[in-house]
């Protein structure tokens, strides 16, 4: 121990005007309380200690710093019940201090080294105002929390990081000041505080400088001492800072952040001579590929990267690898036998690499790539060495399965950009064709995207629509136009009768010929058009402004305004109750296919997709090239075939129970077309979905879109109707598959027995359609 006055801030810190002094007092205030509360052996020696301070005489004398040095036994005391018995002394940077000022008068031989040498060893970056900023925060953290009971926010913890004049590498040491033997009392009454708004402004990195004019410090007086612990963190902030850069890292190529993590390993090894380099494993297809991240001086890609070795060579070392990742060590890579084990290492001694290791990372058991260490010429490193990287292992795994996270997202992000929204039975096809997109793009080739197509797939056609819905909507908008009308010539003859104009009776006389042609039977998107102008652009700009001009007309025009504002509820009543039953429809349509859409994967992939028009259509496609791993067999199909059916009875039953809570209550009709032969079809990227192929094929997506509302033959009456599923066909093969299971639905009582078989009206371009309809019990 020493006992020597030290100014551990020497000119680097300006002093605070503090008015404090050195006392015993806390201290011998606070062993008292341990030693009636305690009730092992300790309680002895702290009576022990009690007795010393008590014995000791200071003849009234003020303890200064220039006569500390005689109380040296009573300063080993403090030392011993602040400190592990079995701590040495040699290991640990403990002392004593002035309160709220940079003087120790006692510590460790360490402590004294460590603040004598710091100028010789490190570059300190702090300037005397950062200084001085920590030591108003410490203070008033003090303050606020002994004299307020003011918690705050941040935290009164400090480190100092320094570069080492010998590494060049940052050295970071943690400063624990314990303000436990420090009293404090203020002079005078203290001042109230805001303490939400104070927590607010500190919350917000306000600085403590503005406490010294709320509370300047000339108001308290400090007695005590202060005892600090230095700590070295520098292998724990090293790893903190690769934390942080996994963390806030954002997709995409970031120098200073992959400088950041490289750095951090320097300085956890603590020789930047030592080299490193990350190495994620990426996969398109559970397959290795390629990565385009390099982390480093980028040594393992120049011998594991594509310069090197083909895709094949490449995917057959690196599942050999997975398969058996092991460690590998050298200290130095020439004098290593010539083994054919050993055969890559030719790569390395090409490059100048004298030590070298390969560390194989995990992250919950499974390779997400490798650590490279080596060096450069004739420096070496040993395992004493690599033992200092233990603690940043989890880090560095974490931090590759970002890099192999933000491969798949590029990935996948391509796929989304040129394709389509994908389901997983067609995105392994997308997933090939983004793979080979990237690679001529980061090799700065001209990307062309690959063609996606399937051959010979089976198509299934659905469509649940709203029964009249376009006769609905007219309806409900004419309604609320109507009220609306009627709103309008009610304000307008109050505000005619408290203000005569010209223009508001000429506003009133449109307002009541608008509600004559609605009476009419003949109504066009023209009427509406026009007529929406006028209760917009035609009224509501006079309407503001008389409002103005003529305050007796202001309540009743400003009543009718807020009638308009957000969804306009007063005047959009039906339609909003239109559409809120077309979204209930809709949403529960949508919702039963999204949960059956995974059912229907198990038995064998398929693409789904689904369309939104006043109702949903959906198209199905399944065959042999959807899913070129697994074998197609017709009972798939036929799989598929009784779910549609399935699928139509369970969806009428759905809307039918909506009906009780629907503001409208509105009907479906379900449609399904048969189709027993086989089309291609590819991906358009201009519409981002896919389509059809070939003139034969194109003759199934036009019957598609004219069949909706076909009639059946010779009379005015819609195939499709209420409560009854229509199945429309050209050929009777093409619903052998669906007949049998028609009447098991039936004999379960799904479906009634009211089948008919009908023919249907020519369409342009089309004859020749039959269907089939049955009711939904």
């Amino acid at each position: 121990m020493k006992n020597i006055t030290l100014n551990a801030a020497g000119e680097q810190a300006y002093s605070l005007p503090v008015n404090a002094t050195l006392s015993f007092d806390p201290f011998i205030e606070y062993l008292k309380k341990r030693a009636e509360g305690e009730s092992t052996v300790k309680a002895a020696f702290f009576k022990k200690v009690l007795e010393q301070f008590e014995s000791y005489q200071q003849n009234g004398t003020a303890l200064t710093l220039e006569n500390i040095s005689q109380y040296e036994p009573l300063l080993e005391y403090i030392y011993a019940c602040n400190t592990s018995p079995v701590a040495d002394e040699q290991q640990l940077a403990w002392g004593l201090s002035f309160p709220f000022q940079p003087h120790i008068f006692y510590g460790t031989e360490l402590l004294f080294t460590l603040l004598t040498q710091k100028d010789e060893k490190y570059e300190v970056t702090q300037t005397p105002d950062d200084y001085r900023r920590e030591r108003l925060q410490l203070v008033y953290s003090f303050i606020l929390k002994r004299l307020y009971n003011f918690q705050s926010p941040v935290k009164a913890g400090l480190y100092h990081a320094g570069t080492s004049t010998t590494t060049g590498l940052l050295e970071y040491y943690s400063v624990n000041i314990n303000t436990d033997f420090i009293s404090v009392t203020a002079k005078g009454e203290l001042p109230e505080l805001d303490c939400n708004r104070l927590y607010m402004h500190l919350s917000e990195g306000a600085s403590y400088e503005i406490m010294e004019n709320m509370l300047p410090l000339d108001m308290f007086e400090f007695r005590g001492m202060a005892m600090l612990t230095v700590t070295d963190i520098t292998p724990y902030k090293a790893v903190d800072n690769i934390r942080k850069v996994r963390l806030n890292r954002k997709p995409g190529t970031d120098s200073t952040a992959q400088n950041t993590v490289i750095q951090s390993l320097k300085t956890l090894v603590r020789n930047s001579k030592i080299e490193f380099d990350l190495f994620p494993f990426v996969h398109i297809n559970d397959e290795p590929v390629y990565g385009f991240e390099k982390t480093g001086t980028g040594i393992l890609f120049s011998v594991w990267g594509e310069k090197t070795l083909s895709p094949e060579d490449f995917r057959d070392q690196a599942k050999s690898y997975a398969a058996n990742p092991s460690f590998f060590f050298s200290q130095d890579i020439f004098l290593e036998e010539v083994k054919e084990e050993y055969k890559f290492l030719d790569d390395f001694r090409k490059l100048g690499v004298r030590s070298l290791a390969l560390m194989p990372i995990f992250l919950e058991r499974t390779p997400v790539g490798v650590l490279g260490m080596h060096t450069w010429g004739d420096d070496t490193f040993d395992e004493k060495t690599l033992a200092l990287l233990e603690p940043a292992i989890g880090a560095i795994g974490q931090l590759l399965q970002v890099y192999r996270d933000e491969f798949n997202l590029e990935i996948e992000n391509i796929v989304m950009e040129k394709f389509t929204s994908l389901q997983p039975a067609v995105q392994w096809k997308f997933n090939e064709a983004a793979w080979h997109y990237l690679q001529q793009r980061k090799k700065q080739l001209p990307a062309k995207v690959q063609n996606v197509h399937f051959n010979d797939v089976y198509p299934l056609y659905g469509a649940i629509d709203i029964r009249n819905s376009t006769i609905e909507r007219n309806k409900a908008v004419r309604a609320d136009l109507d009220n609306h009308l009627h709103i309008l010539c009610e304000m307008l003859v109050k505000v005619q009768h408290e203000h005569p104009s010209s223009l508001l009776e000429e506003a009133l006389f449109n307002c009541n010929k608008w509600q004559q042609v609605l009476e009419q039977e003949e109504w066009d998107a023209t009427d509406e058009s026009n007529l929406n102008h006028f209760l917009t652009e035609g009224t509501l700009p006079y309407l503001k402004h008389l409002a103005q001009q003529e305050p007796t007309t202001r309540n009743d025009i400003e009543g009718y305004l807020k009638l308009l504002q957000g969804n306009g509820e007063a005047v959009q009543q039906n339609r909003n109750a239109l559409e809120a039953s077309m979204q209930m429809i809709n949403n529960a349509i949508n919702n039963y296919f999204e949960t059956e859409k995974d059912k229907l994967q198990q038995a064998y992939p398929c693409y789904f997709e689904k369309f939104r028009t006043d109702g949903i259509e959906y198209d199905i496609y399944i065959g042999q090239s959807i899913s070129p791993n697994r074998v197609f067999d017709h009972f798939h199909l036929k799989n598929l075939r009784l779910w549609q059916l399935s699928s139509m009875a369970a969806i009428t039953r759905l809307t039918r129970s909506l009906l009780p809570d629907m503001p409208q209550q509105l009907r479906t009709t379900q449609l399904i077309f048969a189709h027993n032969h086989t089309i291609d079809i590819s991906f358009r990227a201009d519409e981002r979905r896919f389509d059809v192929e070939g003139t034969y094929n194109i003759r199934y997506q036009m019957i598609k879109k004219r069949i909706d509302k076909v009639h059946i033959r010779n009379t005015d009456e819609r195939l499709t109707q209420v409560d009854k599923i229509a199945l429309i066909y050209f050929n009777r093969k093409d619903i052998d598959d669906y007949l049998p299971y028609l009447q098991y639905m039936q004999e379960t009582g799904v479906l009634q027995n009211d089948l008919e078989e009908l023919e249907l009206e020519d369409l342009q371009g089309l004859s020749g359609l039959k269907a089939l309809r049955v009711g939904v019990a």
